[in-house]
């Protein structure tokens, strides 16, 4: 489901954000092929300085359909930034990206905090971010150094300890359903 980045999707990938339900919310916006080589050159070296974690996300043929990546990393917490090609829309690939991806960075990584910064217009963004039962909406003092104005965007929380506290739960739903099919 995901890959590290790397030049040789960049064909691809750049043919998917060029869609104009996609490159509105793209983060890093590319004009021609060569600038995104450049923009994911870049982020290959953030990554290696620990400044972001990006990941490309991929389909059950491990063909490149969008991207996920942790942004502005400052103890251990950033800004999530995600999309997905307009062909893969409604078809479950970004909600199991980011539940990959958040896996990565909780219990592999030391990220404590991850914000989604979601313009209020971007309606298919809000509608995901509602479908994770561990995030939530906040205001909070990042937005001052998130250049957030209010009005616009909708800011929610995912923290390292509701995520983990999710997973339990879940498990122990499910440990429990198994007893009770074993004793019936």
């Amino acid at each position: 489901m995901l890959k590290k980045r790397n030049l040789s999707e960049c064909g691809v990938l750049f043919q998917l954000m060029q869609h104009p339900e996609v490159f509105p919310f793209v983060r890093h916006k590319a004009q021609t092929l060569e600038e995104y080589q450049l923009i994911v050159q870049e982020m290959i070296r953030k990554e290696a300085n620990n400044e972001i974690i990006s990941r490309t996300v991929i389909d059950e043929h491990r063909q490149p359909i969008g991207t996920i990546t942790l942004y502005d990393i400052v103890d251990n917490k950033g800004f999530l930034g995600t999309w997905i090609g307009r062909p893969y829309f409604g078809k479950g690939y970004n909600q199991s990206a980011k539940e990959a991806f958040f896996s990565e960075l909780f219990l592999e990584k030391a990220i404590q905090t991850i914000y989604l910064k979601i313009r209020k217009y971007n309606v298919r963004s809000q509608k995901a971010a509602e479908k994770i039962p561990y995030a939530q909406v906040v205001e909070h003092p990042v937005l001052q150094f998130a250049d957030h104005d209010p009005n616009l965007f909708h800011l929610y929380e995912i923290t390292r300890e509701r995520y983990i506290l999710h997973k339990q739960y879940i498990q122990s739903f499910s440990l429990n359903i198994d007893t009770l099919k074993e004793e019936a």
